[in-house]
């Protein structure tokens, strides 16, 4: 196994060389800033089983047909752009020096947090007593998002003697970092072409295939001897020559610049890439801006969390800020729910918003607001999504890339038994209830009205318009139903035998449906009387509809069996599996719908759950406000239905997704403490232990990265941002029991909160804002700019 250790405050740390672990490294130690990211691999090493180089700008998408088990498929993914890393030596006459083909003494990775620097030593033996240490500091430049830089220290250890270089930029590359993806098209480059700008610079420029974006990538090489450049096939390569003297160090600085034709404010990406990096400081100078950037957004997120805990937590903050950074903002980009780290899930924009920008909103709510631009210029393409299926509103599709059409593949591989099957999770309707639920929680964190009774009213009523007009009178029910979804379970996609897929009334689907049709209410009700006129003529709304709002938020239907909330109609009626034999049978069941599909079984016959799928109504929603719906929809949920139905599937749960854990140690640490700490632990270790056996290496998980800092934002101190107040109700957990963070909120930067022993502590910074309303489950307080409250916390 891997050595790993971590300094609690400021380094990531990775000893020795396995190569088995590579993959898992390169993803979690990838640097980034908002607009870009490259994976983590050796600059030494080229792609193969072992290795993988990535890098990935924000947005860059590409769609490409295959033939996969005679059908023909389209996909579209995001683009593994040309490889700026390449950086080789050797002895003059020897062989390229790489931690595959060497003798390594000594390696260490050290990803610093603080700085946003990934440092690499190696030392590699070159014979009879000899050998080279290698020193390399690497950054994606966080004050200038088109800026990376790689500087390389070469020590000489009892060695005179000529050291060979090689520098690249390489377009030969292609998405080839997911094996069950390896059977379809994965080369979206072409016109691939190289050049040489000025001694010591060179450049290459191509295209997407299909999408056309155009790339233009230069870099700068600075080392203490002369320069030479080559241009082979799709690569523009530089060379080297240095003189090696025993305990001599020799510095080689890389200098890359980045640009494609999706960038504001430049006409050709390949003159804006030499312009810049022309102009760039020196590594040293980068280095300190970069630093000095990376200073900034730790202040506006600052996160206290004591040991273990607080070290991963630390460690997810960081891959957060580097994937959705401020310069995100500037951008037309979605959250990929595998940040810019990988190649998994195709780069594709899921619901995973949902547990990401509820952490962004209080601190970096211009990047939330940003992140639901990216939503509503897709509000068109999901109401002819509606259309096309024969409703009214907006229909938006479970997976998103750059245009807003449904990405979700129709086929996927079960690389356990090599079938490709039917995928029919595109019927994961709810994802527009997740956009609703992230429209309000940003307003209602940030006070942003104009948003509101903007693009966010008119995503919220296009979103309640489509549930309305999805759902069905029953009449022996007496009630409304929602037909033919799948819930976020994912396992189950169709009944038993069934020849279509689908299932009715998923109890989240339609709980979260009644939601947004409330708040769409709502908005309607409380919109200035101009902007209301206005939006109902826009989106051409009928009088008539409010009313059958109205009348469809209080009467779908939500089934029950056995005393708890049922999954979706039906559920009740399907086979117990005999857990207890498969976790004998197999080390492994979180892929359970895999493993049952390769016996020539079906999980869709089993009470059995992938994930928090009613679960996530208690992630959601507090326990007042999912009484409260439930009481709307003539159901009385009290805490006693709600702990059965807890148990109920905790017991029937693979927890085969990261965010299984995430909900629900989430849940539980409100209805049953004493097992919370051991969901909470496997979100955290989540990525950093790879749990999901070897999907880490494919990209990070972000959005359950996210949630755990959620978890100790909202879900621990059960704060919420509501009616004009921030409300407070912790749950001490023994595990973490002392903790504090900084949130912004209604125009106050920097509001402090501080837990322990029993003690809230709130400080809020000196302005000329009104005071802060802070509620709790037994009284009301008002904080001052420039006060500090500390308040006992009731038992």
């Amino acid at each position: 196994m891997t050595d790993l250790t971590s300094d609690y405050d400021d380094t990531w740390e990775y000893e020795g060389y396995h190569p088995e672990q590579e993959r898992l490294r390169e993803s979690l130690c990838t640097v980034g800033n908002g607009c870009f990211a490259t994976r983590g691999a050796l600059p030494e090493c080229a792609a193969d089983d072992v290795h993988y180089p990535g890098t990935y700008v924000a947005g860059c998408y590409n769609r490409l047909t295959s033939e996969v088990a005679g059908r023909l498929v389209e996909n579209e993914d995001l683009v593994n752009l040309p490889n700026w890393l390449p950086l080789r030596f050797r002895l003059r006459g020897g062989e390229w020096l790489t931690p595959d083909a060497a003798t390594v003494l000594d390696h260490q990775q050290t990803l610093h947090l603080d700085s946003g620097l990934l440092e690499r030593r190696t030392r590699y033996a070159l014979g009879q007593g000899r050998a080279l240490s290698v020193r390399q500091l690497r950054l994606a430049h966080m004050a200038d998002p088109h800026l990376a830089a790689l500087r390389t220290d070469l020590t000489a250890e009892n060695v005179t003697g000529e050291l060979e270089i090689e520098a690249a930029l390489d377009g030969a590359v292609s998405n080839a970092g997911v094996p069950r993806y390896r059977d379809l098209d994965g080369r979206h480059l072409t016109h691939v072409h190289t050049g040489t700008a000025a001694p010591g610079t060179v450049w290459l420029r191509c295209r997407t295939r299909t999408s056309d974006i155009r790339i233009g990538m230069a870099t700068r090489l600075t080392a203490p001897a002369p320069i030479t450049a080559a241009h082979e096939p799709e690569r523009a390569v530089q060379h080297l020559t240095l003189s090696l003297a025993p305990g001599r160090t020799a510095t080689v600085d890389k200098t890359v610049a980045l640009h494609t034709s999706r960038d504001l404010a430049i006409s050709d990406p390949l003159q804006a890439a030499v312009d810049r990096v022309g102009a760039a400081a020196g590594f040293d100078d980068l280095r300190a801006s970069h630093r000095t950037a990376w200073n900034q957004l730790w202040r506006r997120a600052r996160l206290d969390v004591p040991g273990e805990a607080g070290a991963i937590l630390r460690l997810h903050l960081f891959h957060v800020l580097q994937t959705l950074s401020p310069h995100t903002a500037e951008l037309d980009v979605g959250v990929p729910a595998r940040g810019l780290h990988g190649e998994a899930y195709r780069g594709h924009v899921f619901w995973d918003e949902l547990f990401v920008l509820p952490y962004l909103n209080l601190h970096f709510p211009e990047v939330s607001r940003a992140l639901l631009h990216y939503r509503h210029r897709r509000l068109d393409r999901a109401c002819a999504a509606a259309r096309a299926v024969g409703r009214r509103g907006a229909l938006y599709p479970w997976q998103s890339g750059s245009d807003g059409r449904e990405e979700t593949q129709r086929m996927h591989l079960n690389p356990r038994s090599g079938r490709w099957l039917p995928d029919h999770t595109h019927l994961q309707h709810h994802v527009g209830s997740a956009i609703a639920y992230n429209v309000w929680q940003y307003c209602e964190a940030g006070g942003d009205v104009e948003f509101l009774h903007t693009k966010g009213a008119e995503m919220l009523l296009q979103i309640a318009r489509f549930w309305a007009d999805s759902a069905t009178w029953d009449e022996g029910l007496g009630r409304h139903c929602i037909l033919g979804v799948v819930g976020p379970d994912e396992y189950h996609e169709a009944y038993p035998g069934a020849e279509r897929p689908g299932l009715d009334d998923n109890a989240y689907t339609n709980v979260t449906a009644a939601w947004v049709l409330t708040r769409a209410l709502e908005v309607l009700r409380t919109l200035p009387e101009p902007r209301r006129r206005d939006l109902v003529e826009r989106i051409a709304l009928d009088d008539a509809e409010p009313d059958h709002w109205e009348d469809v938020s209080r009467t779908l239907h939500v089934p029950f069996h056995d005393g708890v909330i049922s999954q979706f109609a039906g559920y009740g009626d399907l086979a117990e599996l005999d857990w207890d034999t498969y976790r004998e049978r197999y080390d492994d069941i979180r892929r359970l719908d895999r493993i049952l599909e390769a016996e020539g079984d079906s999980v869709n016959r089993y009470k059995a759950s992938k994930q928090a799928d009613v679960l996530m109504l208690g992630y959601l929603f507090s326990p007042a406000e999912l009484q409260g719906l439930f009481g709307r929809l003539g159901h009385r949920l009290d805490e006693e239905t709600w702990r059965r139905t807890v148990d109920h599937y905790l017991a029937r749960t693979s927890h085969g997704s990261t965010l299984s854990g995430l909900v629900h140690g989430w849940v539980l640490a409100r209805c049953r403490r004493a097992d919370a700490w051991k969901f909470c632990q496997e979100a955290l270790r989540g990525d950093i232990a790879d749990l999901q056996g070897g999907t880490t290496g494919e990209g990070i998980h972000l959005g359950a990265m996210a949630g755990t800092l959620d978890l100790v934002q909202r879900g621990l101190p059960g704060l919420e941002t509501r009616s004009g107040a921030l409300w407070l109700d912790p749950v001490p957990l023994p595990e973490l029991s002392s903790y504090g963070f900084s949130v912004r909120y209604q125009g106050h930067w920097g509001i402090r909160l501080r837990l322990a022993s029993g003690q809230l502590e709130i400080s809020v910074p000196p302005s000329d804002l009104p005071p802060i309303d802070v509620e709790l489950p037994d009284r009301a307080i008002g904080v001052q700019p420039g006060e500090t409250c500390r308040l006992v916390l009731m038992e």
